[in-house]
């Protein structure tokens, strides 16, 4: 078993000093630093929590540690919908975009889709491995099939999507 593999959220909840009353959910902090003593040792812990969102054309934006950038893909959702992805076409470098705006497609045997950035940027990477295995998509749609990542023009419009809880119940409907 891997060290730190039994912090869970209410272990991670008492170490943050909050507390959770019956019926409630534990909402990360962006950042929780934890020292574990154990006998005369310390050890310090940093994690960065990273909270995606999810838009109802099901993408999903995930930012980084300094909230700059973030990361565009499709959900698990749309990718099961898709069924195997053959195409991916992805945007271009240094595309200004506003939140809604196609950046690209992803084509399966089923059906095509466009792919709608979330947020108001600028596209400062794509994921290229997708030009010679679209099929990563399929694999991990929220992982390593990353479609592109945006410089946030303002962070407040990925307040304004979808938590994970929120888009489990809008996919459920």
């Amino acid at each position: 078993m891997a060290p730190f593999s039994r912090i869970t959220p209410p272990l991670l909840a008492r170490l943050s000093g909050s507390s959770l009353g019956r019926g409630q959910r534990w909402q990360a902090p962006r950042t929780l630093s934890v020292v574990l003593v154990k006998g005369t040792r310390k050890l310090s812990l940093s994690v960065a929590m990273q909270v995606k969102k999810y838009t109802q054309d099901h993408e999903w934006i995930e930012l980084s540690d300094n909230g700059s950038t973030g990361t565009i893909g499709i959900t698990t959702y749309a990718a099961k919908s898709l069924g195997d992805v053959v195409y991916v076409e992805l945007p271009v470098m240094d595309l200004e975009v506003n939140a809604g705006d196609s950046i690209g497609a992803v084509e399966s045997v089923k059906s095509a889709s466009d792919i709608m950035t979330p947020v108001a940027g600028k596209i400062v990477e794509a994921n290229s491995i997708l030009e010679e295995k679209p099929g990563i998509i399929n694999k991990g749609p929220e992982g390593e099939g990353w479609i592109a990542k945006i410089a946030v023009k303002d962070k407040a419009e990925i307040e304004k999507l979808m938590g994970s809880t929120e888009y489990k119940k809008f996919t459920e409907e």
